[in-house]
This record gives structure tokens, C-alpha cells and sequence, in this order.
């Protein structure tokens, strides 16, 4: 079980690992072992709160097929332990961050003050260029 936070936490059998074998530079090595790791979640069936699937699923992220299925791909290390948990962590990551709820900005007018300092600003730039302009005799 990987617990993400006290109050979640994602089962071993939710996540479906399949070996394959890394991209990229590694000489003969690279083309017999598999040592990069697909992590393949599936959100709406997971045991995670409604909530936290819902940003999940809304995520625009390259990572998130169609059917709601989070695919990360972990080659950053030669070894496929270390990848497997490169991929737990980024996953943790990502859930946690679905998990936050973000501060909604609240509209907020500007200052008398901001709008005399912009309007004096134009007005300064508009008699620099009416200087610039030629002098009809």
C-alpha cells in the first residue's frame, strides 16, 4: 500500500506495472534488458476520494489516455527498482497536488492612487511625442 497522506492512500493492486525496455543511449545493454517501468493507474476505479479523481480526470496532461487511465513512464535510472520507485513518487506527487485546493482570486479594483500614476504616466508620454512632432511654419 502506498500512503500518500494520512487519509489516502492507493492499494498495490490499483497499480499495474509492465517492464520495458528504455530508450535512448546504453550500448548493447539497453536492446536485453527491460530495466524502464510503465506505471499504468486507472483513476475512476482506484479507491481514492471522488473529489481528488475528479481533478485528476480533469488534468489536460499528456500522461491521461481517454479512458481515464494515468500512464507515467519511468527511464531515469538503469535500474528497474529505482525506476519502479521513481514512478511511485511522481505519482504521489501528482495525486497529492489534485489533492490541494486552490485559492480562488477574488476581483479586486485598482487604487485610486494606481489609476492617478497611469493616467499621469499617458499623460507625460503624450506631450513627449507632441514635442517630437514637426513645426508647421
Amino acid at each position: 500500500m502506498l500512503q500518500l497522506t494520512p487519509s489516502i492512500a492507493i492499494e498495490e493492486d490499483e497499480l499495474d506495472w509492465q517492464p520495458i525496455r528504455a530508450q535512448g543511449a546504453g550500448g548493447q545493454n539497453v536492446n536485453k534488458v527491460s530495466s524502464a517501468m510503465h506505471l499504468r493507474f486507472d483513476i475512476a476505479r482506484s479507491s481514492l476520494p471522488d473529489d481528488i479523481k475528479q481533478r485528476l480526470l480533469t488534468l489536460r496532461d499528456q500522461r491521461l489516455s481517454a479512458s481515464g487511465v494515468l500512464v507515467i513512464k519511468a527511464q531515469r535510472f538503469r535500474t528497474q527498482e529505482k525506476n519502479r520507485q521513481d514512478a511511485l513518487e511522481r505519482l504521489a506527487e501528482l495525486v497529492i497536488e489534485a489533492g490541494r485546493v486552490r485559492k480562488s482570486r477574488r476581483p479586486t479594483k485598482p487604487t485610486r492612487a494606481s489609476q492617478k500614476r497611469r493616467m499621469d504616466s499617458k499623460t507625460r508620454r503624450g506631450q513627449t511625442k507632441r514635442l517630437r512632432r514637426s513645426i508647421d511654419e
